[in-house]
């Protein structure tokens, strides 16, 4: 079973090179609001005003998704989506899912160099049914079928982070507003999520803009 994170993650990687679809100031972000999307529809925190709010602490029973509701829980005072979607996202984050799809089989861990100087890690496909899987989920709602709440929040954080177009070239923009803006997830969560992808595009706003300043 993957999360939610390592779904954006997966789809936002070319198959047979591991080379990433779009650069890390629009991943890492999703990746951030991927964790919180999942504590949402899992029942884990919800939106009390504009802040995260823990509901519930019973561990999912993943590593990360675990570490991050600890994290907020732990923390002395209630957070913006906006903040913690900031502090969510980095490259540790990435890579720590990145190695843990590789120790599961999913992907190849291959270490090169640029220019013969400079180390980079690609990670291919290894085992292409987990993305084919979930490509076949994502394809058939794009079609028509109605998605379930997983599938709707996982297009939602895709299309914040401008994954979505990338991942499904041709996707229709109208049947993802639908599927983004439609009711698949109860009021409460609904909520959750468009703040936390909100953040997401902010967030990746934010840090092209910083890296273009």
């Amino acid at each position: 079973m993957t999360t939610i994170a390592e779904e954006v993650l997966l789809l936002a990687h070319e198959e047979s090179t591991g080379k990433p679809l779009v650069n890390s100031t629009q991943l890492d972000p999703a990746l951030g609001g991927a964790l919180l999307a999942e504590l949402a529809i899992t029942g884990r925190i919800d939106l009390a005003g504009k802040k995260v709010v823990v509901r519930d602490t019973t561990p999912l029973g993943d590593e990360e998704l675990d570490a991050t509701l600890a994290r907020i829980a732990g923390d002395s005072k209630e957070r913006k989506p906006e903040w913690w979607v900031y502090r969510l996202s980095s490259a540790k984050l990435r890579r720590r899912l990145l190695t843990g799809l590789a120790e599961r089989g999913v992907l190849d861990a291959e270490h090169r160099k640029v220019l013969g100087v400079f180390p980079v890690t690609r990670y291919p496909e290894r085992d292409p049914r987990v993305e084919r899987e979930i490509r076949e989920r994502v394809q058939s709602v794009l079609a028509g079928s109605d998605p379930d709440e997983r599938i709707a929040v996982l297009l939602a954080v895709l299309h914040a982070a401008k994954i979505d177009r990338k991942a499904f070239p041709g996707v229709r923009k109208e049947r993802v507003k639908e599927i983004v803006e439609g009711a698949w997830v109860g009021d409460a969560v609904a909520k959750t999520i468009a703040s936390i992808n909100a953040a997401i595009l902010a967030g990746g706003a934010a840090a092209a803009g910083a890296a273009g300043a």
